[in-house]
């Protein structure tokens, strides 16, 4: 089986955003944003699979800062774990005034993406090797992160839901 590190995979992507990716109110309209970020996971997953990739899932993207026009907008993207011939993709998303030299995390998000051959058929992906402390983190948490999303789609009972079940356990046990 062929295995990665999950450094391999980074990406990092810059924007400027101009007149016409911001709305009334001069912010980035949050469907660009979107965009710009399946660009940049699509080209982590690709890059650990050496393959194509096509999105599945876009897990909850939350706003916590509005993105002006003018600023420069950073998206960093790393595979977190590899399953059979499915990716999940971290992103974190950074904006940046250079004239006053300031820069704010604005967003964080979770793509899954499945690496598919020539007949659009799901393909094998390398095993994903996590060498940080933080990459391990990512890495054990997204099992429950799949789980969830596959009881979300219909694809998975709750009761088979054995990460998450430890998880609801724990988290019971400390209340």
């Amino acid at each position: 089986m062929i295995e990665k590190f999950a450094r391999e995979s980074y990406t990092e992507m810059n924007e400027l955003v101009l007149p016409n990716d911001t709305n009334t109110f001069g912010n980035l309209m949050g469907g660009r944003l979107l965009y710009w970020m399946d660009i940049c996971s699509a080209i982590a997953a690709q890059k650990h699979c050496s393959n194509v990739v096509v999105t599945v899932s876009v897990d909850n993207v939350s706003f916590k800062r509005s993105i002006k026009l003018g600023e420069v907008v950073t998206i960093q993207a790393q595979v977190t774990r590899a399953f059979n011939s499915s990716l999940e993709v971290r992103m974190e998303i950074f904006a940046s005034n250079l004239p006053e030299g300031t820069r704010v995390k604005t967003n964080e998000a979770y793509y899954t993406f499945v690496a598919v051959d020539a007949d659009n058929n799901p393909k094998t992906v390398p095993v994903l090797i996590p060498e940080t402390e933080s990459e391990h983190k990512a890495y054990e948490d997204a099992l429950q992160r799949r789980e969830l999303r596959l009881i979300l789609a219909g694809k998975l009972k709750p009761e088979n839901a054995k990460k998450l079940k430890a998880l609801v356990s724990l988290f019971s046990q400390k209340n």
